[in-house]
């Protein structure tokens, strides 16, 4: 490749002694893994440099599977996470690593991970907007184009109190059976718009990219969701269940 480009480190492990080998997303290539050689040496100006969330300007070389990286300069520091919003950044980047195709250029997604990153940081409340709306903007470029707004089976404009049953490949479906795999109105205008206005159109959303995800991640965990599980306690009743006879 000539010439630099922007770029994320979104997964690194040893390689070797001295080296690191790393899962980059850049603005112009997609997903690429490089070979960092010496990167892990004390001396190495790489070293504090090459971690996830820091963004950087890159520049590798050769034509197989893992490319040589030959230069790379950090723009800024490390966008600041934390906590909840640490894990959730590491959830964003194995899903980008599970997800995309190997030297595909998603140029656009790429700013909706700088986007997304950026919110995590620069939010002490929930990650979760910002999380939701990385994941249908994620689905939107893998070419899955729902249309939340009307009705697969009438085409009809969906209306805020009824349901409809999402079908995989075909949309929403007007459905008088209420279950999991159905949403309101109101909720699918969310989806739509990607503002989650109160805790139900939030939870919706999540349902959703749950169950269109499921597809591309196929049937391995991702384990950035089992760091998270160990990270948040579970909830403790808020009275205590009464004394068995």
């Amino acid at each position: 490749m000539e010439g630099w480009q922007r770029a994320f480190v979104l997964h690194a492990r040893p390689w070797s002694e001295t080296s690191l080998m790393l899962d980059l997303f850049s603005e112009e290539a997609g997903r690429v893994r490089v070979v960092a050689k010496g990167a892990r040496r004390k001396r190495s100006n790489l070293k504090g440099a090459l971690q996830p969330f820091t963004p950087l300007l890159v520049r590798w070389s050769g034509r197989g599977e893992v490319k040589n990286l030959t230069s790379a300069e950090a723009v800024s520091l490390a966008l600041p996470l934390s906590g909840i919003s640490l894990y959730s950044g590491l959830y964003v980047n194995e899903l980008v690593s599970r997800v995309l195709e190997p030297e595909t250029r998603f140029s656009e997604l790429f700013f909706d991970y700088l986007h997304c990153i950026q919110s995590l940081a620069g939010t002490s409340g929930s990650p979760e907007p910002a999380l939701r709306r990385f994941e249908l903007a994620l689905l939107g470029h893998l070419g899955y184009g729902i249309d939340y707004l009307h009705c697969a089976g009438t085409g009809e404009e969906v209306t805020d109190e009824m349901t409809y049953r999402y079908r995989e490949e075909k949309g929403f479906i007007a459905s008088v059976v209420i279950d999991h795999n159905t949403f309101t109105g109101r909720q699918l205008k969310a989806l739509a718009s990607r503002e989650f206005a109160d805790i139900d159109t939030l939870r919706a959303a999540k349902r959703f990219t749950r169950m269109a995800l499921k597809p591309y991640l196929g049937g391995k965990p991702l384990k950035s969701r089992e760091l998270f599980r160990q990270f948040v306690p579970k909830k403790r009743p808020l009275t205590p269940p009464p004394d068995k006879a």
